[in-house]
């Protein structure tokens, strides 16, 4: 298993896992974002079953002991399973989530006690700040929630814009497409008119790079593509179920 490492946007790192038995033949990557800043921040846990190869390629960038903040979208494995591994690992780290997380889950599976964050509460990492949104169901799950790296304008989007396939680390054209190629196989998403809502207040951002969980991320018009993704699923899904 290897991890690889691109700098997304400066001191933004995703670090890739590909594994090819997820939607062959293409595979699937699962993608975590450290922040690099005094307090350094982790944006999406891996599976337990990952934890060795994503410490030893954060390792390559700051000594783990160094990591004070953790976080996720929602509670799922690719998202939150080595949450606790991590806190073990880095003796100051602490999960950070929304409040309605922190009451249905994490209080009581969390290591330590997490943070509970408010929707558009800010986190000042020092040298970075993201701000927390709470978008339930989006991509799923009550619990979902988003963090917006406000000074690169990242928006770290978790499953949102998905693709299959061992792409690159960055595209700079269309995801759209292959995002909703993805939405069409994997049917992940709970598509209602709050989710294309949800998008579109996302879209308002006007992120500048998205840091998107599988797949590439994107460098660019983040908005446009958000936007494009909330009228394809209005196409794929709303439509058909009218």
């Amino acid at each position: 298993m290897e991890t690889r490492i691109n700098e997304i946007a400066d001191g933004v790192f995703r670090l890739s896992t590909l594994v090819p038995e997820v939607a062959p033949p293409a595979g699937f990557t699962f993608n975590q974002f450290l922040l690099m800043a005094d307090e350094p921040l982790l944006f999406h846990c891996g599976h337990k079953g990952m934890f060795d190869s994503i410490r030893g390629a954060i390792a390559t960038l700051m000594p783990i002991e160094k990591l004070r903040w953790i976080s996720f979208s929602h509670l799922e494995a690719d998202e939150s399973g080595a949450m606790n591994l991590w806190q073990q690992a880095a003796p100051h780290a602490q999960v950070a989530h929304g409040k309605l997380g922190c009451d249905v889950s994490l209080n009581d599976l969390s290591l330590r006690m997490p943070r509970a964050l408010e929707d558009n509460e800010v986190l000042d990492l020092g040298g970075k700040r993201v701000r927390y949104l709470a978008t339930p169901h989006v991509p799923h799950g009550w619990d979902a929630g988003l963090m917006y790296e406000e000074e690169n304008g990242v928006l770290l989007c978790s499953d949102i814009l998905g693709q299959v396939g061992d792409v690159p680390a960055l595209a700079k054209g269309d995801i759209v497409g292959p995002a909703l190629d993805g939405e069409d196989l994997f049917r992940s998403m709970s598509v209602t008119q709050d989710t294309i809502t949800a998008l579109k207040r996302l879209a308002a951002l006007q992120p500048r790079t998205l840091a998107i969980m599988h797949g590439s991320s994107l460098e660019g018009d983040g908005a446009a593509a958000l936007r494009g993704f909330a009228e394809g699923l209005s196409q794929q899904r709303l439509a058909k179920a009218a």
